[in-house]
């Protein structure tokens, strides 16, 4: 974690070098198109073009904060991962996934009223209230799903 953290910092001061590299480079691209055409009015020279600029300052911020997440998750967990580590195995990093039914449907009538919801807000607003009640009962369903039947604790 602590290499992962370092690296998205030096990522965030690429993304921040290469936004001011980006930012200059577009006011000198436009005064040099200025200077080949006088008749531009000045459209084009000394303006600078703010989605690039803005974007990549964007990824900085990103990467800025994804670093500062791992670094701080990385400074609380107490010790040294297995993946930090060089003669750790690969069983080292095995750890408790959770528990996933293999039989259950639920999950794949939750796709369909989601599904039928997005479907909804793109065409017609009568289906997204249909994928919603179908969304309602897919997540009741699922939430609820070992509490009857065969498989009740």
């Amino acid at each position: 974690m602590g290499v992962n953290a370092k690296l998205f910092w030096i990522l965030s001061a690429f993304f921040a070098v290469l936004a001011v590299v980006y930012t200059v480079w577009t006011l000198l691209y436009g005064a040099q198109d200025l200077a080949q055409d006088p008749g531009a009015g000045g459209k084009t020279g000394g303006v600078i073009e703010y989605t690039g600029s803005i974007g990549l300052l964007l990824a900085a911020a990103a990467s800025a904060l994804i670093a500062f997440y791992v670094g701080r998750l990385h400074s609380t967990q107490g010790g040294v991962l297995p993946e930090d580590r060089l003669d750790a195995n690969i069983d080292d990093g095995d750890a408790e996934q959770g528990f996933f039914s293999p039989w259950s449907w639920w999950p794949v009538t939750l796709a369909g009223a989601l599904a039928l919801v997005f479907l909804g807000v793109a065409v017609g607003f009568w289906i997204a209230f249909v994928g919603v009640g179908l969304l309602a009962i897919s997540i009741v369903g699922w939430v609820y799903e070992y509490y009857r039947g065969n498989f009740a604790h």
